[in-house]
């Protein structure tokens, strides 16, 4: 028996590129949960729900509408995610001591120091991503109409010059370091606590309740900073963060928590989707 439990939680080294392709594929099913969160979070006041909004995106533009921005969202997962998972894994297997797990927080703080350059490298796809979803919310002559993410970055350089690719990344990078430390860290975490009992193994079960206990967790601690980030990629007229938070602070406590429902709808399937493509990427393509 105790052989069998030692098992259970051993510890292998995994290929670091997994977890951005696995993120690159959940967000094919979760971008419409993606695109209602964001056109919440950037009303100055609270106009409709998540159900409301679904309703008037599709009866505006049609059902196709709740892909916009879809290339955007992969190459932004691509970027952003396969740095910070990369990140976790690689500095993971460098601290860890034989198939030991790490204590929780070596864990946070590699999680957090992946987010926060993923973060960084993930923020003009992030830019272009917040842009196409909310092209279809402002009138047609005044709409941007990127045709996909690699035109929108082309063109933000061409029109505003390479510094604007980084507006917003202070909060895309503090976002990526939160969500990164909390996500992943309490992925693991609750995976290894739940492996030690003798109720799991290590099988779909067990990763879906890691999963979805870690993307609750995440975006209760993110979701602040995920709408001052969506506002200012979306706006101008804030001139800095302060500006942005105090503008938001008008709306009370809960204007931080704007669109809350759909962001935890959105981040939890997310997670989780993420999780069981990357525990299956693992065992097919192992170290």
């Amino acid at each position: 028996m105790a052989n069998t439990k030692k098992e259970k939680v051993l510890v292998k080294k995994q290929r670091w590129y997994l977890g951005g392709i696995a993120s690159g594929m959940a967000v094919c099913v979760t971008h419409p949960l993606d695109l209602l969160k964001v056109h919440l979070q950037t009303q100055q006041k609270v106009q409709t729900g998540l159900v409301g909004m679904a309703i008037k995106v599709v009866k505006s533009d049609g059902v196709l509408a709740l892909y916009n921005g879809l290339s955007a969202s992969i190459l932004r997962q691509l970027t952003y995610s396969t740095t910070r998972f990369g990140i976790y894994e690689i500095g993971s297997s460098h601290l860890r001591k034989g198939n030991e797990p790490l204590p929780f927080y070596q864990k946070l703080m590699i999680g957090a120091f992946g987010g926060f350059v993923g973060g960084i490298a993930g923020n003009p796809a992030d830019l272009v991503n917040v842009r196409m979803q909310n092209d279809i919310k402002v009138a047609p002559e005044l709409r941007r109409n990127y045709n996909h993410a690699m035109d929108g970055v082309i063109r933000i350089v061409r029109e505003e010059g390479l510094g604007r690719c980084w507006r917003g990344v202070t909060m895309t990078a503090t976002r990526g370091m939160m969500i990164t430390s909390t996500q992943v860290s309490c992925y693991d975490q609750i995976k290894e606590t739940l492996l030690n009992t003798r109720y799991f193994d290590d099988n779909i079960l067990t990763h879906f309740a890691s999963s979805f206990l870690a993307g609750t967790i995440a975006t209760a601690v993110t979701q602040p900073f995920d709408v001052m980030k969506t506002r200012m990629m979306n706006s101008t007229e804030y001139k800095n963060l302060f500006e942005c938070f105090w503008h938001t602070a008008k709306l009370g406590p809960m204007g931080f928590y704007k669109g809350f429902i759909p962001a935890w709808v959105r981040l939890g399937p997310h997670t989780i989707v993420t999780w069981l493509i990357l525990e299956q990427l693992r065992r097919l393509f192992p170290l």
